[in-house]
């Protein structure tokens, strides 16, 4: 099986969310690549490797479930999405720290209102083209002490399996184990 991860905002494809997947799920392959910053090019990347790399399950937190939920046609895990993180980014202008490494080295970035404005434009449009088939196979996954975002309305005003789990907006490593491997698993039969 191919899972994709998208990382959230000012995280990478290194952090520990994938390195924890791909060692509770050793026969899988897990692809978690860095986004590029601009959301036009971040959403034509990810939907490009969906397609090159037969990708069965799309696997998003934060900035990442709203990028996930994008990914039509194919089975999704949104995990607290970020639907709206151009109002987190408009709080954190100028130059800010990537958490994790990052495989251009890069250790920071810089959010300005330009860039603010473009992922606000796709936020506009962010539920455009949600099929019958994105509905039945989506999955918002919400942690019930997540302080950061809260965005369960507005999943469910979309699609129809919300549940919510004995959690922080950062999934820990029980979590990952515990929730995320066994849906995984069940929504790959």
């Amino acid at each position: 099986m191919k899972i994709l991860y998208i990382h959230g905002l000012a995280s990478s494809g290194a952090s520990g969310t994938p390195a924890n997947l791909r060692s509770l799920l050793p026969d899988d392959v897990v692809i978690s690549p860095d986004l590029p910053l601009d959301p036009i090019e971040a959403l034509n990347m990810l939907r490009d490797i969906c397609a090159s790399q037969n990708v069965d399950i799309v696997v998003g937190t934060s900035m990442g479930g709203m990028f996930a939920q994008q990914m039509h046609g194919y089975r999704k895990i949104i995990i607290n999405p970020a639907f709206h993180v151009s109002q987190s980014m408009r709080k954190r202008l100028g130059k800010n720290k990537w958490f994790n490494p990052r495989q251009d080295g890069a250790t920071t970035f810089t959010i300005t209102p330009e860039l603010c404005d473009a992922y606000q434009e796709m936020e506009r449009h962010q539920f455009d083209g949600i099929t019958d088939f994105d509905c039945n196979n989506s999955v918002g996954l919400f942690g019930n002490a997540d302080t950061t975002v809260n965005c369960r309305e507005e999943f469910l005003d979309h699609y129809t399996d919300m549940r919510t789990f004995e959690g922080e907006h950062r999934l820990s490593f029980n979590d990952i184990r515990d929730i995320i491997v066994p849906l995984i698993i069940k929504m790959a039969q």
